[in-house]
Formats: C-alpha cells, sequence, structure tokens
C-alpha cells in the first residue's frame, strides 16, 4: 500500500486555515531564535505549526510526537518532506519561552480579532471569567485553592463573543480578579486605536465586582454588567420587593420572578452605584441576585438580555481546556506553561 498517513486526518484542512489567517505565521515572527542558522533544521515557524496542529488533531502531549513526527499528512500540512521536530526539540523550544513572547503572543491574538471584522463593530461586549487549572506535579507557582479543593493555577480568560483575547495563567494563591483591571485597560486601549467610536462593555461574575476596575471604566466610558454577592444591606434594600414577591407566590402556589432596582455603596466605593435585583421566590424559598452596572436598560433587558449571556463564556473555556487541552500545563517552569495555554 505505501506510506499512508494513519495519525494527521484532517491536518490539510488546517494547512488551508492557516494559509488564509496567517495566525501562526504571525506567532512565528515575535517569537525569539538565537540557534546557530547554519545548524537549524526546524524552523520557528514549523515548530509552531507542528505544536499548534498536534493539539487541534488531538495530541496534547510532546511524546505524542515521537510517532506523529514521521507521519506524511503532518509534513505534507508542515510543507516539508522530512521527519518534523522530535519531542526533545520542542520541549526546548517551549522552555526558552517568556514574559516578552507571551505579551507579543497575545498582541498577535488582539490583532487578529480586529483583522476579521470588514467594518468597525458598533459594539463589543468583554467576558471576563477565572477557571481552576488542575496540576499534579511540583510546578513553579502551584498553590491549593481551598475552593477548588486542589493544587491548581488560576487562569484568567477574557472572550469577545467566540474570540479569545486573553489566556493569562496566574498562581492559585490570588485574588481570583487579580490583575484584571489591567488587563481590562489594556484590551480597551488597543481596540479604540482600531475603532474609536466603539461602545465596550465588561461583563463578568461577583468575583469580579472589585472597586479599581468599576471606576476605571467609570473614568474612561467603558459599560460594565458584573454581578453583586448577597449582603445584609443589599437585602435590606430589596426587602419590599423581596416580601411581595414571597406574598404573590403564597397566594399563587407559582414561582413568581421579577425585578426591581436600587442605590447601593460597599464601603469601598466612593459613590453610589445602579444595582439590579433579580427576585425569585419559588418552594426552596427567595432567590435574589443582584448585578452592578452603569448601563440604562431596563432591569429585565439587562439581566436577562445581557448578563445572563455572560453563561456561553464558559462553554468557551470548556472548548479551551476539554477540546484544546489548554490545561496541560505539566512543565516544570511557569514560562513554558503559559506558552502552552497560548498554543492551545
Amino acid at each position: 500500500g505505501g506510506d499512508i498517513s494513519s495519525d494527521a486526518g484532517g491536518a490539510l484542512l488546517l494547512r488551508q486555515v492557516e494559509r488564509r489567517l496567517g495566525l501562526l505565521a504571525a506567532a512565528a515572527k515575535c517569537l525569539p531564535d538565537d540557534r546557530d542558522p547554519n545548524r537549524v533544521r526546524h524552523s520557528r515557524l514549523s515548530q509552531v505549526k507542528q505544536r499548534v496542529m498536534g493539539i487541534a488533531l488531538g495530541y496534547e502531549d510532546l511524546n505524542d510526537h515521537d510517532t506523529l513526527r514521521a507521519d506524511w499528512g503532518l509534513q505534507l500540512a508542515l510543507g516539508q518532506s522530512r521527519a518534523a521536530s522530535s519531542a526533545p526539540t520542542l520541549c526546548r523550544f517551549e522552555k526558552v519561552m517568556g514574559r516578552k513572547e507571551a505579551v507579543a503572543l497575545h498582541g498577535v491574538l488582539i490583532d487578529n480579532f480586529i483583522a476579521s471584522h470588514a467594518v468597525p463593530p458598533s459594539e463589543l461586549t468583554l467576558d471576563l471569567d477565572a477557571t481552576d487549572d488542575a496540576v499534579h506535579g511540583r510546578q513553579e507557582g502551584r498553590f491549593f485553592h481551598g475552593y477548588y479543593d486542589q493544587y491548581c493555577f488560576l487562569p484568567l480568560y477574557v472572550f469577545c463573543g467566540d474570540e479569545l483575547l486573553t489566556a493569562y495563567l496566574r498562581p492559585a494563591n490570588i485574588d481570583g480578579a487579580k490583575h484584571a483591571a489591567a488587563i481590562v485597560k489594556l484590551l480597551v486601549q488597543r481596540l479604540r486605536r482600531a475603532w474609536p467610536e466603539v461602545k465596550i462593555t465588561i461583563r463578568a461574575d461577583s468575583g469580579f465586582c472589585r472597586r479599581r476596575l468599576l471606576s476605571w471604566c467609570e473614568r474612561n466610558g467603558v459599560f460594565y454588567v458584573i454581578g453583586l454577592a448577597r449582603n445584609a444591606r443589599l437585602a435590606k434594600l430589596a426587602a419590599a420587593s423581596i416580601i411581595n414577591t414571597e406574598a404573590a407566590f403564597q397566594n399563587s402556589g407559582e414561582k413568581q420572578r421579577g425585578f426591581d432596582e436600587v442605590r447601593y455603596a460597599a464601603k469601598s466605593w466612593h459613590t453610589e452605584r445602579r444595582v439590579i435585583v433579580r427576585l425569585e421566590h419559588g418552594p426552596q424559598g427567595a432567590n435574589p441576585r443582584y448585578v452592578v452596572t452603569n448601563r440604562d436598560e431596563e432591569p429585565a433587558e439587562l439581566y436577562d438580555g445581557i448578563y445572563c449571556q455572560r453563561g456561553e463564556m464558559e462553554n468557551r473555556i470548556k472548548e479551551q481546556q476539554l477540546g484544546l487541552f489548554a490545561d496541560r500545563t505539566s512543565c516544570s517552569a511557569w514560562w513554558p506553561n503559559q506558552f502552552r495555554l497560548l498554543l492551545a
């Protein structure tokens, strides 16, 4: 039967996608290469393509390339007729990556996002969320996280719709909103350089309701729709509506749902802010939810039409970790693990 491809099904399709997007070529240009050019057999572009295509084909581990490197389908996708990089070569490739390269690769993602729009968008919604990335060795920066009940990293993701803008690896011994305000600032500045008139909204759960982020958004004309954790003061402000919702449930026997809004200021806030109250009462009792915002739509539209849509971002994170192996951060050093997150 001659030589066939048994492991690289789909690689040629990925090659055509890359030829159209130029994403991996742009990524390779910003990666360092201090090797002697007279002794180099595998270019940075070839290595980036090999690693990313391997992940997309379902081969997340470096040692998978001991076999995959000899596959004719992969070689053809890489544009060569010889064996691709070995696992040790790819390991050395990852270990030279650092902070500068992580910043540059994020720039490639954002530039690609901007280039994907034929006309300037009128509005963008940036979704922020943190997730756990379990570790099982002695990786640099690993810590035990009480909420997740395991040793892990705590990466921060930012999506705009289906498009990934930020995949920022962080240790787990921090506040879940750590550096969120700084990242939002960098993203907004870059997006506004491309589209000065675009309306930007930040959307996140209550873990990101922090004074610094809210204040920066207000000073810079950025909208926010962010969850707010329950507390006794909020319950007191919304008490009348909560009691009325309970009474309606007692009278009808059917689950009740409605909306209200209050003005509220936490101790660390310099001013009162608008808080949307999602009222709900059923057989299990009252279940109010709170969202702080500087947008002016009606409460139902803000909660159901805008805030609840953030749940779709959780599917994007699942795609990253379950479909693209973004949680394969098993290198002992920190920056190679950040690089792997970006490869995924």
